[in-house]
Formats: structure tokens, C-alpha cells, sequence
């Protein structure tokens, strides 16, 4: 028995199919299934339940994955601990959100960097459901997003902020009442598949509004753009990090209502790596405390 096929078969046990685990730990699906009988060979014990078209873990299998988490957490943190480091050093991959981007991520990044010269970085933008999944699996160590009304199991959720969200519309326009302009004006959505913009459309029904909808996109600074342009308006966060540049748009708050999201940074809870997200989270809440200042 190695720590290589513990690995691979936490991977199966993280993906559910040989097949995807084969990308996560870098070999061929027939290697990790040859890992496997290997696995099963050493231990003794039926890992697999091979009846059903894909194979499933057995009841034994389970507890023996549970065991192998801390197995190979502990021999990762063999020379961190004997150094002395705190496991301050090596690479972070890190999911973000895209309203994140040109606010609080590169300036939150900026003083990781500064602070702690030997962590490399690995930014990757998505939506909070895949980032999530991506660090349920381990594909990410952490990552920024909005907290779902369903957290999935194993993972530590910790908050930075709330932001309401606000209506923007083009500078030229004449109306303040954001009702009013929901009602007449073009309406460009948030992506429907992220949480911010379930969080929108169950405010939109709660009011009873009948929207234009006219686009529907996932990054802030083109809904910004196609704004700016009088194309329509949107509902978006207000960000508790403003970008450095911004497309010049008019704000209106919704009202004491209005919807809020909570932006928090996400882990698993085994996670190895924890001095280190104790440190990014830290910078990511004086970054918030200072852009409310």
C-alpha cells in the first residue's frame, strides 16, 4: 500500500467514477483501475462494488477513505512540520468569483504576495456551484464565493461580507424610482445559474415585477458595458470592494429589502493547507475593513 493509491482512490471516492478521477491524480482510467486491484490486493478488503454498471465504494471502503484522508494529510505535512514553516510556502489554488476580480482578489492577492514571498498562485474564475464542487473535490484549496442556502457537506464556510444588491442604469437616465425602471426599461440579467442571480429573480417575484429580459451574462463589467451603452438595466452587487476603474453607471439602492448576498471564503474542512487560509482570510477581511473605512 503507497500513499499514490490512496490518493487515487480518495480521487474515485471525491468524483464517483474512475474515469474522472483518472484526470485528478494524472494517469490513464486503466491505471487506476490496476491502482485499485493493487489497493484491494494489499489491504485484503473488496473496495468496489462491481455489480452495478459504474463501480460504487462498499461500506468498508468508505471508512477506509475516511482514514486515508488524514493519512495522506499527515504525510503532506511531513516537512512543513519538521521545517517549521506552518505549510506558509508551495502553491495555492484559489476559485474566485468574476465580481471579484478588479476589486478585492488583486488587492487581497497583492498583500498575500508581499507577506509570504514562496506561495505561489493559481487563480481560476467561476460561478460559486462550480467552485464549490471544484473544492469539494480538492481541485481547488479555497475559494471566494457567494454562501448557497445549501452548504455542501465537509466544507467550512467563513463570511467577509454582505452586499446588497443595487440596480444600475445608464448615467443619461432620467428616473431614480428602480422599480419604475425595472418595469419600462430593458432588463439584463444576472446568470440564472448563480446565486446571485437566484437571489435577484426571487426579489423580482417577491415584488411582482414583469421584467424585459433582453440578455442574460455572468460577467459584471460587460452587464456594466451593455448599461453604460443604454442597452437596458441590471441588478447587481454593490461591491464591498469597488474595482480600481469602474464603468461610470448610476447606482440605485433597492430599498431596506433589497437582497444581499454573503461573500466568504470556502474550504474544506480537512484541509491541510489551514495556516495558510487562516492568512489569506485574514488579508481578505482588512481589505474589506479598509475599502469600508
Amino acid at each position: 500500500m503507497t500513499i499514490r493509491l490512496l490518493r487515487t482512490l480518495i480521487a474515485i471516492a471525491d468524483t464517483r467514477t474512475f474515469t474522472a478521477a483518472a484526470g485528478v491524480v494524472h494517469v490513464t482510467h486503466a491505471a487506476v483501475s490496476q491502482q485499485m486491484q493493487t489497493l484491494e490486493a494489499d489491504l485484503g478488503v473488496a473496495l468496489f462494488n462491481r455489480s452495478t454498471r459504474t463501480p460504487e465504494l462498499t461500506p468498508v471502503a468508505h471508512q477506509i477513505v475516511a482514514k486515508a484522508r488524514k493519512l495522506v494529510a499527515d504525510y503532506d505535512n511531513l516537512v512543513p512540520s519538521v521545517l517549521g514553516d506552518g505549510g506558509l510556502n508551495g502553491l495555492v489554488t484559489l476559485g474566485v468569483l468574476r465580481t471579484t476580480l478588479t476589486g478585492l482578489t488583486p488587492q487581497a492577492m497583492a498583500i498575500l504576495k508581499t507577506n509570504f514571498p514562496d506561495v505561489g498562485l493559481r487563480i481560476r474564475p467561476g460561478l460559486t456551484g462550480t467552485l464549490l464542487a471544484d473544492v469539494a473535490r480538492g481541485d481547488l484549496d479555497a475559494a471566494i464565493v457567494t454562501k448557497p442556502h445549501l452548504m455542501p457537506d465537509g466544507i467550512q464556510f467563513r463570511d467577509l461580507t454582505e452586499e446588497p444588491m443595487e440596480l444600475i442604469a445608464a448615467m443619461e437616465e432620467q428616473g431614480d424610482d428602480p422599480i419604475a425602471l425595472l418595469k419600462t426599461r430593458p432588463f439584463i440579467r444576472f446568470n440564472r445559474n448563480a446565486v446571485v442571480g437566484t437571489l435577484i429573480d426571487n426579489w423580482i417575484l417577491s415584488k411582482g415585477l414583469r421584467v424585459m429580459e433582453t440578455m442574460e451574462l455572468d460577467s459584471p463589467e460587460a452587464i456594466s458595458s451593455m448599461v453604460r451603452a443604454n442597452l437596458g438595466v441590471s441588478i447587481v452587487p454593490s461591491l464591498a470592494v469597488k474595482p480600481l476603474e469602474s464603468v461610470p453607471v448610476k447606482r440605485l439602492p433597492l430599498g431596506q429589502d433589497a437582497p444581499t448576498r454573503i461573500l466568504g471564503l470556502a474550504y474544506r474542512k480537512d484541509q491541510l493547507k489551514i495556516r495558510l487560509l487562516d492568512e489569506l482570510f485574514a488579508i481578505l477581511q482588512r481589505v474589506v475593513e479598509k475599502a469600508g473605512s
